[in-house]
């Protein structure tokens, strides 16, 4: 069904403010499965608030999340067709470990690709501390199934990156949990594809599976691992595209070349599920 292009130009997404506790800054490196090896002292003060808390800059993406807000009726957009297709992060300044954070989203550009075919909403969101500094900012792409055909403009097809040639330098193994979506939605997106398995069919899955943002905070605990070396202030930029679900309690094996570019595949599966990765990381000190 089109999506209701008039009804979509006029929603305003809501601003969120959030207060930070060390409990929030625990829950997400938890629900992205880290802290999993309790021998791992790197892991620790990130899912402990006494050695802590230190923040995972993945966390950034769900910092005063507004939640699943095209379920709004008013969004003129059918929950049901809604998949994340593509998500950048971009670290602009210190990420607070504690007090308010709020967030500004809105749409930036939608594109038509024709009746039958997608529509695509490109949203950008803004993340301040308290004293109103930017901090990060996150680009977004959603892809509306059968949404298009409302008049729009088609948009530029773009170019995948060529994938790269040679082997990986590194290979991280994650593997995440039979309940991973179930505590991940704790953080803020309550979207039932990722907790009821009757909904989850009607969409097409064969049960519920796992936030695209989920899948990302995975991704994005092997690079810090490989690249990064746990230095939570090294994360300076990241950029991919989703390309097929996670289903809970998959592995999802990252790899990664030394200029920053990465893919991730399923272990069980071997399907591709993140690919036209690419990472910046300031160098080591």
């Amino acid at each position: 069904m089109p999506i209701d292009i008039d009804k979509l130009r006029a929603f305003q997404v809501p601003a969120v403010r959030q207060v930070l506790r060390p409990n929030d800054i625990a829950l997400y490196a938890l629900s992205i499965g880290m802290g999993r090896d309790p021998l791992d002292m790197r892991q620790l003060p990130y899912v402990d608030p006494l050695r802590g808390p230190v923040v995972m800059p993945a966390m950034a993406l769900v910092m005063a999340h507004p939640g699943f807000w095209l379920a709004n009726p008013a969004s003129g957009v059918d929950p049901k067709a809604v998949l994340h297709a593509a998500q950048g992060l971009e670290i602009l300044g210190p990420i607070p470990a504690s007090g308010e954070v709020e967030s500004r989203t809105r749409v930036t550009e939608i594109l038509d690709k024709g009746e039958g075919r997608p529509a695509l909403i490109l949203s950008e969101t803004e993340l301040r501390d308290g004293a109103g500094t930017l901090f990060a900012r996150l680009a977004r792409t959603t892809f509306i199934r059968g949404g298009g055909g409302f008049g729009g403009p088609p948009g530029a097809r773009s170019a995948p990156r060529e994938a790269p040639s040679s082997a990986p330098d590194m290979v991280v193994d994650l593997a995440t949990g039979a309940g991973q979506a179930l505590l991940y939605r704790l953080n803020g997106d309550l979207n039932p594809l990722h907790s009821d398995p009757e909904i989850a069919r009607k969409a097409g899955f064969e049960r519920p599976i796992l936030h695209g943002l989920c899948t990302m905070g995975v991704v994005t605990h092997a690079l810090l691992r490989a690249l990064g070396g746990y230095r939570a202030d090294s994360l300076r930029s990241l950029e991919l595209r989703f390309s097929n679900p996670v289903y809970p309690g998959e592995t999802i094996r990252t790899e990664i070349w030394k200029d920053g570019r990465f893919r991730a595949r399923l272990v069980e599966r071997d399907a591709v599920v993140v690919e036209d990765g690419r990472a910046v990381f300031s160098p080591a000190p």
